[in-house]
């Protein structure tokens, strides 16, 4: 095959040829394939992992209200820390509102999972700021009391699992006292029985109102959270789960603690009529 019939290349085939290093010849047949098969190429051929489970059809959540989500996701108000924390929504001014974060922790390495904190809003869940990056323990703690406080004392759910107990001591020794709790313990515990919950509350929260969700992160965490053979939903090979895990921990608190609240007033209301 001449060069003439394949160069000159598009800005797309030089990408994938610098990315990949493939050769002229291989550039010329993924050419003719898109040709040929031209919308269905990308299904046939999925060359990265966002579009190969576009295409298989395991993506655990909905493809079109993700695309709704980000449709009318807003810029950030404010970008801090080289791009780390992003803000959507800063803290109502007027202290009526109350937040939730959700913390999924991770060792801190710089080649290992990224660790992540979601700030929502408690009433309607609303995603305010995301936390993102490779820190350890005590720095992830640090960023969070830092964000709590930002957020009017806001409830830090941490995932209890691994590195999450080590968070949970450090946010105590930082005092940070508002701290979500499960069965007697600080932390939020991710389980055999609880994970799957989790990740159904939040792809329900997300067909139901998309608007809720503005980080690119997550949504594109989303579109490569798949579930596995075996009936196991995490992120595919490759790709990260951190953002999607911290606002499940999020919601999940959100939900949680709704449930409480209203158990209480049942109970006071209850206390009230035998009085």
């Amino acid at each position: 095959m001449s060069r003439a019939e394949v160069l000159p290349l598009t800005d797309e085939e030089e990408s994938l040829a610098r990315a990949n290093g493939l050769t002229e010849k291989q550039i010329a047949w993924r050419r003719k394939q898109w040709k040929t098969l031209r919308g269905l190429a990308g299904q046939e051929y999925a060359e990265d992992a966002v579009s190969c489970f576009l295409a298989s059809g395991e993506c655990v959540f909905d493809m079109t209200a993700i695309e709704q989500a980000a449709a009318h996701a807003g810029r950030p108000m404010e970008s801090q820390q080289n791009g780390r924390l992003v803000i959507w929504f800063p803290p109502n001014a007027g202290g009526d509102r109350k937040y939730i974060i959700g913390v999924d922790a991770a060792g801190g390495g710089c080649e290992g999972d990224y660790a992540c904190a979601q700030v929502i809003e408690r009433t309607m869940g609303l995603q305010c700021a995301e936390l993102q990056g490779h820190f350890p323990p005590f720095e992830l703690a640090r960023r969070v009391a830092e964000l709590g406080r930002v957020y009017g004392n806001a409830l830090v759910a941490v995932e209890r699992n691994n590195h999450g107990y080590g968070v949970l001591a450090h946010l105590k020794e930082l005092h940070y006292e508002n701290l979500f709790g499960q069965g007697g313990q600080e932390g939020w515990l991710t389980s055999v029985v609880t994970r799957p919950a989790m990740i159904e509350n939040l792809a329900a929260v997300l067909v139901a109102q998309p608007e809720l969700f503005h980080s690119p992160r997550l949504l594109g965490e989303m579109k490569t959270f798949v579930r596995h053979a075996d009936g196991h939903a995490a992120a595919t090979e490759g790709a990260h789960d951190d953002c999607v895990m911290a606002m499940a921990i999020a919601l999940g608190a959100r939900r949680e603690d709704a449930g409480r609240g209203a158990r209480k007033r049942a109970l006071e209301m209850a206390t009230l009529a035998m009085g």
